[in-house]
C-alpha cells in the first residue's frame, strides 16, 4: 500500500496576524504549488530525506546561498515531530496503533521563507498521510490543534492557527478565534465560505529575500506593495512578508502588475482555489 498526502500553500485576505488575539480571519489555499507526502509499508521505520536535506555542496558559495534560501534546517525535522505528535495523540486517546513500520518521504515545491505557510503544508501532508496508513480519524477541528504543536511544542518555532486551519479545512475558510470558545473547547468557529464572492486575485512573491516578522517590515517588501498599489491592485501581506496577495479589476490590470513588479524581479500567479478538504 502507497499512500500519497498533500497540502497547499495559503494566503491570508484578511484579519491575520488576529488568530493570535482572538480575532478573526479569512484566507485560502491555491494548488499552483503544493506539498506532497509519500508513505508506505516498509521493515524498518525509515524518514528519507529531500534535496532540501542535503548536506554535500559544491562550494562555500553554494552552501551560504542554500542556508539563505532553505534556512539551517531541511524537512526531515518536520516529518519526524510529526510522526512523534500523531503517537502522542494516539496514545493520550487510547489508540492502540498496529507494530507496523512505515518509510516516508516528502517533496515541496511552495516557495521557501516568503510566508506561503510551506512548513505546516509539509506537516499536514504528513498528517493526513499517517491519518490514512493506520487508519485513525481525528475530527477536522482538531487537526489545526495537533499541526500547530508539532511546530511549537515539538520545534519550538512561533506560529498561530490560521495556516493550519486553512490548510486542514482547505478551500476560502473564515475563522473566529473567539476567546471564549478557544478557552471552552480549545479551537474556534472555521466555516467554508463560497469563492463567487471574490474578485479577481492575484499573489506576487520574491524569493528573494528572507522572510521577516510582520512588525519589521523590510524595505523591498514595502516596495512590492506600493507598485502593486501603483497601478490600481489592491496589496497586502498573504503571511509574514515576502509574498502579497490582492485584487486587480480585469486582464489589463493584471498585465501592468506583472510588468511592474517584474522589474523587481517579483513573481506574479493568478492562484488555482481549491475546493473544501473531504473527510
Amino acid at each position: 500500500m502507497i499512500i500519497n498526502a498533500c497540502a497547499y500553500p495559503r494566503a491570508g485576505l484578511v484579519g491575520n496576524p488576529s488568530d493570535g488575539y482572538f480575532g478573526k480571519t479569512i484566507a485560502f489555499v491555491f494548488s499552483n504549488f503544493r506539498a506532497e507526502v509519500t508513505l508506505y509499508e516498509s521493515p524498518e521505520l525509515e524518514i528519507l530525506p529531500n534535496t532540501r536535506d542535503h548536506s554535500r555542496f559544491n562550494s562555500i558559495d553554494h552552501l551560504a546561498e542554500d542556508v539563505r534560501l532553505c534556512g539551517y534546517y531541511g524537512g526531515i525535522r518536520l516529518l519526524k515531530a510529526t510522526v512523534k505528535r500523531f503517537y502522542d495523540y494516539c496514545r493520550e486517546h487510547k489508540i492502540r496503533l498496529p507494530r507496523q513500520n512505515f518509510t516516508i518521504r516528502y517533496h515541496s515545491d511552495i516557495p521557501s521563507q516568503v510566508g506561503l505557510a510551506g512548513s505546516s503544508a509539509i506537516i499536514t501532508a504528513c498528517l493526513r498521510a499517517l491519518m490514512a496508513f493506520f487508519d485513525v480519524p481525528i475530527p477536522l477541528p482538531l487537526q489545526p490543534n495537533l499541526i500547530l504543536s508539532v511546530e511549537t511544542k515539538e520545534l519550538g518555532i512561533a506560529a498561530g492557527l490560521q495556516d493550519r486551519v486553512v490548510q486542514a479545512y482547505e478551500g476560502l475558510v473564515y475563522m473566529d478565534f473567539n476567546r471564549h470558545h478557544m478557552e471552552a473547547r480549545g479551537f474556534g468557529t472555521y466555516e467554508n465560505l463560497d469563492f463567487a464572492g471574490l474578485p479577481p486575485i492575484y499573489i506576487a512573491y520574491r524569493d528573494d529575500h528572507r522572510r521577516r516578522s510582520i512588525y519589521k517590515i523590510s524595505q523591498g517588501n514595502l516596495k512590492m506593495v506600493e507598485t502593486a498599489r501603483s497601478v490600481g491592485a489592491s496589496a497586502k501581506f498573504s503571511g509574514s512578508g515576502g509574498a502579497i496577495v490582492g485584487a486587480y479589476r480585469d486582464e489589463s490590470m493584471f498585465q501592468e502588475l506583472e510588468q511592474a513588479l517584474g522589474r523587481l524581479k517579483i513573481k506574479v500567479i493568478k492562484p488555482r482555489l481549491c475546493l473544501p478538504h473531504k473527510q
